[in-house]
């Protein structure tokens, strides 16, 4: 939380107000992604705000997901193209949804740094200014109560965590179908193709060090991410199924080893089995004193993302759940 901030002011929000069109109908809303992009500044925590010169407001650096683009990949792109700033993203926030125009818009939203990898912004006819502005007086000039809310939810949290991401392999050929060890099972075609698209869609959250499953189809899962990411793949018997017996997997060593990665305190991505995902959670969820969510369980190519703050007391300050495989 940010000490010199007005929050007898702050209106913090769970979601989003309860704002329909039609009663009893539904529109389907335009999908916009964006980020508070923030950063130690000389006087205290700053935001960086957007100039529009066509509407002559300030705002913050979002735009309209494309079709068929990813949630997360949008939103990074958005903020590059608007700032000419790489973000590197942390916790979520809560998505906000209003009329533009007299259509539903719903916009989600990160909290997030700027990383390497930054361009020089040039002004244009969509942003012509790009300023860091101090928490409090980037309340006061943001144009919009919608915007307002999203910088009040952004500071009402902890600004540093790290991410820790689970995620379950990508499809694999059918067990019945493969003749050989399950351990040496590979990647099927759309496997193969998430496993690419992985590394786009993980980008915004920074190098994260790799840790996997043995069998195959997981560690395949992430070597394009790895490969990229120029990190090395580090796997754990803990994490893999068809080695511990008739059972296949052993819950109790894979909590302790994903409970020894979380306390550890780096960004790190996980890649294991469908058997595991749930134990896992429960495992962070437990260790963090947060509620454990009935919907626990993950598709294959799809990931959770926890958000826990820096530290010595962790504590879980966002959770959301990803797919990479449609």
């Amino acid at each position: 939380m940010v000490d010199d901030y007005p929050f007898d002011e702050a209106e913090i929000t769970s979601a989003w107000p309860p704002r329909d069109t039609a009663p009893g109908g539904y529109m389907e809303p335009i999908r916009a992604a964006g980020a508070v992009l923030w950063r130690h500044g000389e006087g205290g925590h700053e935001a960086v705000l957007v100039h529009r010169p066509d509407r002559d407001d300030w705002t913050l650096p979002k735009g309209k997901v494309k079709n068929g683009e990813h949630l997360l990949t949008a939103a990074a792109r958005e903020v590059l193209e608007e700032t000419g700033l790489n973000p590197v993203f942390g916790r979520r926030l809560p998505p906000q949804r209003y009329l533009r125009e007299g259509w539903p818009k719903l916009v989600d939203w990160w909290a997030a740094e700027p990383g390497p990898g930054a361009s020089v912004f040039t002004p244009n006819e969509e942003i012509d200014r790009v300023e860091w502005v101090p928490l409090a007086e980037a309340r006061d000039r943001l144009t919009y109560d919608h915007d307002v809310s999203v910088l009040d939810n952004f500071v009402s949290g902890p600004l540093e965590t790290f991410p820790l991401v689970l995620l379950r392999h990508a499809p694999a050929g059918e067990k019945r179908a493969w003749d050989g060890e399950d351990l040496l099972r590979p990647l099927d075609d759309a496997g193969r193709e998430g496993a690419r698209e992985l590394v786009r869609v993980l980008e915004p959250y920074g190098p994260m060090r790799v840790v996997s499953s043995a069998a195959a189809r997981c560690t395949e899962t992430v070597l394009p991410y790895s490969v990229d990411a120029g990190m090395e793949v580090r796997t754990l018997p803990a994490l893999t199924a068809g080695v511990h017996g008739d059972s296949g997997v052993d819950p109790v060593a894979a909590r302790a080893a994903f409970g020894t990665l979380l306390e550890e305190g780096r960004p790190t991505l996980v890649c294991t089995h469908g058997e595991l995902v749930g134990e896992l959670m429960k495992e962070a969820l437990g260790r963090l004193g947060s509620p454990v969510t009935q919907q626990i369980s993950l598709r294959k190519g799809t990931f959770w993302v926890l958000h826990v703050t820096k530290g010595e007391k962790r504590s879980l300050a966002a959770v959301e759940r990803h797919e990479v495989v449609r």
